[in-house]
């Protein structure tokens, strides 16, 4: 008997001191280094020592684009259509939105380390049946209880610190999707308004055509009259007058297209644009310059990716956490009584304390394959990480080479418009004394409406080009660029 006593004696020391060693080894497992799972490290990428298109076009070759760069432009209408678009546009609220979600995700994630607490009245009146109790013992019976609940799951392997890991880098991306939204917006309007101002011009280009050929149609019903030109001569002269004005309508039509598509973007109903410039008053902004190492500290498209491998990488501790058991603590502290008067009287009070230990034994391979969906989905990320920044630096080099390109050709046009000016002016001077065809007239005439339409539209693609450059280059339009955390 004693032998029996003494081994139940030292079992039971043996458990209190597993246990005690537990629980120091637990305390100590709070630290950083028990967290499961890897810790993150940005990954290596192969950054071009330069962009393939970059030269003397870029100003400064390590400046970054600065806020509201689009001020250069000098034009107050379109200040306020990109204030308003940044105010009232649907898309932008919606990723407002999205950030106050994450932002409320990361709160409850944050959550589960802290102690839960919480309350439990409750109040129960019986009547029990008379047929299964003596007779002198009350049928009806009452019972009351006021409690005060706390349990507090203690994070020994890490699983929720690295839940809140993945919560922050979710928010940290969200947060760059929004704000590469409004860059979006920001140069969909600022294009737009080019693109308006372009179809101005072309519409004022394909006015002044018109008038110019009624005033051939005029003289030509004059000339017709009097019986100096032919009916041949006068079909041509109104048939290329008509042309002229076919061309209006689409124009029109086009302007208004692209009044209604502003108005859009602008969190508006579909209406008029005011617009005070012409496309040639509008001076070309400065182009910024960038190493293409700065891509990975602005570009939003870029950070949010990182933020996203980021979360990817704390999934893979938040799964090799389940092969560990969960350890939490739960206390119940209250009062409990058959009479409502005595609830709260000494004798009432009643506790428990509860520590509980809860871990797998076999699942099947249900944890190792959760483990293996964790890792798989960082390597898409990672996949998805470089792939956004290859994407980067062709974005870039495009624009530069659009930039480039663009501008040679306005320059070739330009050059090609003022040789049919004088052409259509000696030309005319020949056929007005008899040394040219009137064919001649028209085909230099339509070239030069051609020429003018062709020269306003590379004049636009222009300042389209700039406005994709300033996209690529991820610049600083809403707010600072935030790096990622590595």
């Amino acid at each position: 008997m004693q032998r029996r006593l003494l081994f139940h004696w030292q079992s039971s020391a043996l458990q209190v001191a597993s246990a005690r060693a537990a629980f120091v080894s637990g305390l100590l497992c709070l630290a950083p280094g028990c967290v499961q799972g890897p810790n993150y490290s940005r990954p290596a990428v192969v950054v071009p020592s330069a962009y393939r298109f970059s030269g003397l076009e870029l100003r400064d070759q390590r400046q970054s684009v600065t806020r509201d760069w689009w001020i250069e432009l000098a034009d107050k209408q379109l200040d306020d259509l990109v204030q308003e678009a940044l105010v009232n546009n649907r898309d932008l609220r919606v990723a407002a939105a999205r950030v106050d979600e994450f932002t409320a995700i990361l709160a409850g994630t944050k959550s589960q380390a802290l102690p839960q607490i919480g309350y439990d009245l409750n109040a129960n009146r019986a009547r029990a049946s008379e047929e299964k109790i003596p007779s002198f013992v009350d049928p009806l019976s009452s019972s009351f209880g006021a409690l005060l609940t706390a349990s507090w799951e203690i994070d020994l392997w890490g699983r929720i610190r690295r839940e809140t890991e993945a919560s922050r880098a979710n928010l940290l991306a969200t947060e760059e999707a929004r704000r590469g939204i409004g860059i979006t917006i920001i140069s969909s309007v600022i294009g737009g308004y080019v693109t308006l101002l372009d179809l101005d011009e072309r519409l004022r280009i394909a006015q002044a055509t018109v008038d110019g050929r009624r005033q051939w149609v005029d003289l030509f019903r004059a000339r017709l009259k009097h019986g100096y030109i032919s009916d041949f001569e006068m079909m041509q002269a109104q048939a290329e007058y008509e042309s002229a004005v076919a061309a209006i309508p689409g124009l029109k039509q086009a302007i208004a297209t692209q009044e209604d598509a502003l108005s859009v973007i602008a969190g508006r109903n579909p209406g008029p644009i005011a617009r005070s410039q012409t496309l040639a008053m509008l001076p070309l902004p400065t182009i910024p310059g960038g190493v293409p190492s700065e891509l990975l500290r602005q570009r939003p498209d870029i950070l949010q990716a990182e933020q996203q491998l980021i979360a990817s990488n704390a999934l893979i501790g938040v799964a090799r956490a389940l092969y560990f058991p969960r350890i939490s603590l739960t206390t119940i502290a209250g009062f409990a009584s058959s009479a409502l008067g005595n609830l709260f009287t000494g004798p009432a009070r009643t506790w428990s304390f509860t520590g509980d230990v809860a871990g797998p034994i076999y699942t099947g391979g249900g944890i190792t394959s959760a483990n293996r969906q964790a890792e798989a989905r960082r390597d898409q990320s990672l996949a998805a990480y470089e792939h956004v920044i290859q994407n980067a630096f062709r974005d870039v080099d495009d624009s530069l080479a659009e930039v480039r390109h663009t501008n040679e050709l306005e320059q070739s046009l330009d050059r090609r418009v003022q040789a049919l000016q004088e052409g259509v002016r000696l030309v005319n001077l020949r056929y007005e004394n008899g040394y040219s065809d009137y064919l001649d007239v028209l085909d230099t005439e339509r070239g030069l409406f051609n020429a003018q339409l062709s020269l306003t539209q590379a004049r636009g693609d222009r300042f389209r080009a700039v406005v994709g450059l300033y996209r690529a280059l991820g610049g600083d339009w809403l707010t600072a660029p935030v790096s990622a955390h590595p």
